[in-house]
């Protein structure tokens, strides 16, 4: 199950990459999660490694491993999303002094459930497109 979200950020490509690369942020942009923090020492790039405590639609503890660092271009993780092996990218395109931020989620639901997996296709994909919309609005108060 794979969906893409684009939005258009008006701040540069190195403002918007330094916050998505914290991702200690994301509870600040996702309503469905109330922490997440790094559990590997150093400086973030690929191979850190986050703790997330998701609080919808259950109270869960997810990991999320960065797997490509690409500064001003891209961020790629690994890990789990409410329990789904999951692969989240977001590529950062300059548009003047804006940033197109491109998210693409994979998730891959357990072989029982890949018939009703497109019916909750949707209101994920709107989920995150909600979530986004709130990172736009942090970042360009910004």
């Amino acid at each position: 199950m794979r969906f893409t979200n684009t939005i258009t950020i008006d701040r540069p490509p190195a403002a918007v990459f330094a916050y998505l690369a914290d991702l200690e942020n994301l509870p600040r942009w996702n309503y469905a999660i109330g922490e997440t923090r790094k559990i590997t020492s150093g400086p973030v790039g690929v191979g850190s490694r986050y703790l997330q405590t998701r609080t919808i639609p259950a109270h869960s503890e997810e990991t999320l491993e960065v797997t490509e660092f690409a500064p001003d271009r891209g961020l790629s993780l690994t890990g789990t999303l409410n329990s789904l092996p999951a692969r989240i990218s977001y590529a950062l395109r300059a548009e003047g002094n804006a940033t197109t931020l491109t998210n693409t989620i994979e998730l891959q639901p357990p072989r029982h459930l890949a018939l009703v997996a497109p019916i909750a296709l949707r209101p994920i994909k709107s989920a995150v497109a909600a979530n986004l919309a709130v990172l736009q609005e942090i970042l360009e108060r910004a």
